[in-house]
């Protein structure tokens, strides 16, 4: 207990001194460029070298793409490390190994470690969890990586691991501030994953954006849509099992199948199935109840929400759905209202998190575009947007919750998801691909 509570005081304290994008404004705690994590990576002994690693970008679906991927790896025996972010539930969600979270002693012994270094080089909340993420897949021994771009790619922190493969799964127009407002630019610093002779992998192949890949390729270069990887011809099979929901899902298998088969690794249908339960994956397209049938996703931008409110009017089936929604201050709002079903009961919340765009700020702005705020309710929290959603439905209502990552992560708190901890032994086979 004593650990524990020195553990939490400890992740507090770094919360309050490195901000993560979590809690402020995106462009207080966004650090972009290499140095720093360099000289971090040479201090902990370059752990990002001791282990092999697939590299991931993309404005949506990297986050289900590594997922499937890392629960592919473990499937074939390779101990296996996984690094995503942002966390819903748990700040050690980031970093796993075969599934598995660090132990808080672990994180702890990690802080107090290097903590006088984290001011010395001026670290970011993200580039000190990259160096954590890092050095505990090496001390872990695992064999792989899948490693998920934090935001972009050419000057993220993740960008100093030199891959077996480099993936850039979508583009879309979000974060237009950081990476430029045009597809092309935003393509641009994605592609910056791509290494000298290392395969480089697309999985959406866009008129606008593949001659930005085209030029920008050090090594082979393959998009997806024009692959008929192993395992494809199964699609509907794999893809009616599948614990990661939705529609969207259709390109991210197809992307991970042509990943598999690049690395010259045969699929394995149960690993694809079951890679959320296997990787402890939340919020895409997932159920949290059934009756009333309740779906959350985190699907945030306009290029993510085109497809899910296209998919949730479907699901609704001639019902109105009730949808519990957030944006970010720093989200294009402008262009995501023209998406929003017009057929629906809307409840708008203010996410626990100091970058969310007030509710009453939302409603006013549908209200505006719409002429109308009928049908539009705002509230002070999530948990407030959710209370009132259950006492409208009934039985057979849908109740969908999106917009924000956020939003999510208080909807799981609410119906009590919760991380659970899980040992990881010291060092795992030797395992080489």
């Amino acid at each position: 207990m004593v650990v524990i509570d020195k553990y939490n005081s400890e992740v507090e304290a770094l919360f309050r001194r490195f901000p993560s994008v979590q809690n402020v404004p995106f462009g207080d705690a966004y650090k972009p460029g290499l140095e720093r994590m360099e000289q971090f990576c040479t201090l902990l002994g370059h752990p990002e070298r001791r282990f092999e690693s697939i590299h991931v970008a993309g404005t949506n679906g990297k986050g289900s793409v590594s997922s499937l991927l890392a629960s592919s790896l473990m499937a074939k025996g390779y101990r296996t490390g996984l690094y995503t972010s942002p966390h819903l539930l748990d700040f050690r969600e980031r970093m796993k190994v075969d599934g598995k979270i660090p132990s808080k002693e672990w994180v702890y012994d990690f802080l107090q470690k290097w903590k006088p270094d984290f001011e010395r080089l001026s670290l970011s909340f993200f580039e000190i969890t990259t160096g954590m993420a890092f050095e505990f897949f090496a001390s872990c021994g695992c064999d792989i990586a899948v490693v998920e771009v934090g935001l972009g790619g050419r000057l993220d922190s993740t960008n100093v691991i030199m891959p077996r493969l480099s993936i850039v799964t979508s583009i879309g127009l979000d974060h237009t501030a950081y990476l430029g407002d045009t597809l092309e630019a935003i393509a641009g610093e994605k592609a910056g994953i791509f290494k000298e002779g290392v395969p480089a992998l697309v999985g959406e192949k866009n008129p606008v954006t593949e001659p930005v890949f085209r030029s920008v390729a050090k090594g082979p270069l393959y998009f997806a849509e024009d692959c008929n990887p192993p395992g494809w011809e199964d699609k509907d099979l794999i893809l009616s099992r599948m614990d990661l929901r939705g529609e969207y899902q259709e390109a991210n298998l197809r992307t991970v199948l042509t990943a598999l088969w690049v690395l010259g690794l045969e699929p394995d249908c149960s690993a694809l199935e079951n890679a959320a339960s296997r990787t402890g994956l939340h919020g895409r397209w997932e159920m949290l109840g059934e009756h009333p049938r309740i779906i959350c996703d985190i699907g945030h931008n306009a290029h993510a929400l085109s497809r899910n409110f296209a998919q949730l009017e479907n699901e609704a089936a001639g019902r109105i759905p009730i949808i519990v929604y957030a944006v970010m201050a720093d989200k294009d709002l402008d262009s995501i209202m023209p998406l929003m079903p017009r057929r629906a009961k809307y409840l708008f919340v203010t996410p626990s998190t100091p970058r969310a765009l007030p509710s009453e700020d939302i409603l006013n702005a549908v209200a505006a575009f719409r002429g109308s705020s009928e049908g539009l309710e705002a509230y002070p929290d999530t948990a407030s947007g959710v209370e009132r959603a259950l006492s409208l439905a009934g039985k057979d209502d849908l109740i969908y919750i999106s917009g924000s990552t956020f939003a999510v992560a208080d909807a799981l708190k609410y119906f009590g998801y919760e991380t659970v901890d899980a040992s990881v032994p010291d060092s795992g086979a030797d395992h080489k691909l």
